[in-house]
């Protein structure tokens, strides 16, 4: 067992969610690098301990409830706790796809991964976190999931990302008064591999905001979709 908060983050060995474990490094976190392929997991932890911080690696894939059971399993038996997790792995898979003419196969793969692999994780976090009686859950959002401005193509994406913001709303409600606070960020425009090359940001400034709800003090916001710590409209 460990004394450090522990943070679990999910796609986490490159881009946005490699960012945001740095950075919970860098703020004394221990992180657990969590990547489909565990040689990129451990390359990436070794990245960061290499840094003078400290990590570990699982290999975690969200679409597969086994690995999601055995990666969180592992960490809380390993140390002892855990106390942040953040949902970054996703895809966007679906560019130029109309509602009216969807590839099926695209929007069954990109809600497995946005939606019911952040899901999953969720349910296999909260346990631990409500018998430590502290928790903090950040879903990776998008400006792209708010019901406000709902048009355009990348359609599961975006549908992805709205149930990734009304799951975001539930489980802040039914985690009020637990310790527990559950937000959503959104990051912009990162210049990742899911961005087509429409990027405005760099990694380390989309992880920003992931990277203050994930350490919110006690009476911190719950329940809420942010960008650049201002809350957005859903």
């Amino acid at each position: 067992m460990i004394l450090q908060r522990v943070a679990v983050v999910t796609g986490a060995n490159r881009g946005l969610g490699r960012a945001i474990a740095t950075g919970l490094a860098e703020r004394g976190l221990h992180v657990v690098v969590g990547a489909r392929d565990e040689r990129a997991a451990y390359e990436a932890s070794d990245e960061i301990t290499g840094q003078g911080f400290t990590a570990s690696a699982h290999q975690l894939q969200v679409t597969d409830p086994a690995s999601v059971a055995r990666c969180f399993a592992d960490v809380a038996g390993s140390l002892g706790r855990i106390d942040v997790l953040v949902n970054n792995a996703g895809v966007a898979i679906d560019r130029g796809q109309p509602a009216s003419g969807p590839d099926f196969e695209k929007v069954h793969a990109t809600l497995e991964t946005n939606l019911l692999g952040a899901w999953r994780c969720c349910a296999a976090a909260i346990p631990e976190m409500r018998r430590n009686g502290y928790g903090r859950i950040v879903n990776i959002s998008s400006h792209l999931g708010s019901i406000s401005t709902m048009a355009g193509t990348n359609v599961s994406y975006r549908v992805s990302k709205a149930g990734l913001n009304a799951l975001t709303r539930i489980l802040a409600a039914e985690l009020a008064g637990t310790g527990v606070l559950v937000n959503a960020a959104s990051p912009g425009r990162v210049n990742t591999r899911i961005a087509y090359g429409e990027t405005e940001r760099t990694p380390e400034e989309g992880a920003e905001t992931a990277i203050w709800l994930a350490t919110l003090p006690v009476d911190g916001p719950t329940g809420g979709l942010f960008y650049e710590r201002e809350p957005l409209d859903w």
